[in-house]
């Protein structure tokens, strides 16, 4: 596919790690199973069949816990849920971090119901002046509506090309999507932001 449509002045935007940004348009086919009543499986793959990322997860302590780890199995990050009462908020780690590692690769917070198209706000970690912050990059719409979309500012840097869904595969916990990643954008952590929105609407 053509990378048509990306604004190319947009600079490496590297969150995880830099072998996660690649020079070219990302296409990534994202495999979600469900196991259980809370236990979810991500299998991400580029457009060659490879294994490039997998996130597993379940309850922990009665919040959402998910571990991304490269193909060996090796932990990248892990993402806890924090739930509010007008609102749920995610702190990803590096590694299969515990519960008290302060540090953080960045925070997502689903803003007030009031908004409507925005569905999540992503801080890094020095993004920390309380009221007065703007978020760092910001989600808008939905896997089921196809226009979901990350954004830095007004520049899009990911976007759905595909869900590959019917009521029949989401009664067995089964569902696919095509995924477009800007070039020199961090796929692992689009990934995450993909697997955090998905997690909040399930």
């Amino acid at each position: 596919m053509e990378n048509s449509g990306w604004d190319y002045g947009v600079p490496i935007i590297n969150i995880v790690g830099e072998n996660f940004c690649v020079p070219y348009t990302m296409e990534m086919l994202v495999k979600k199973r469900i196991q259980g009543m809370s236990n979810a499986h991500y299998d991400v793959f580029d457009i060659s069949g490879n294994l490039l990322l997998q996130v597993d997860g379940s309850l922990w302590k009665f919040q959402k816990k998910r571990v991304m780890r490269d193909p060996a199995g090796i932990p990248l990050l892990t993402m806890r849920q924090k739930s509010f009462k007008w609102r749920k908020e995610w702190t990803v780690h590096p590694g299969e971090s515990s519960e008290d590692n302060n540090d953080i690769l960045f925070r997502v917070e689903q803003p007030s119901p009031l908004h409507i198209k925005t569905k999540l706000e992503v801080f890094l970690p020095n993004n920390n002046i309380i009221g007065k912050r703007a978020p760092d990059f910001y989600v808008t719409g939905s896997f089921t509506s196809l226009s979901f979309k990350v954004y830095r500012g007004k520049t899009v840097l990911c976007q759905v090309a595909n869900h590959n869904y019917t009521w029949g595969s989401i009664c067995k916990g089964k569902e696919n999507f095509k995924v477009r990643v800007h070039p020199e954008v961090d796929y692992s952590f689009i990934t995450a932001l993909l697997v955090i929105l998905e997690e909040n609407e399930t």
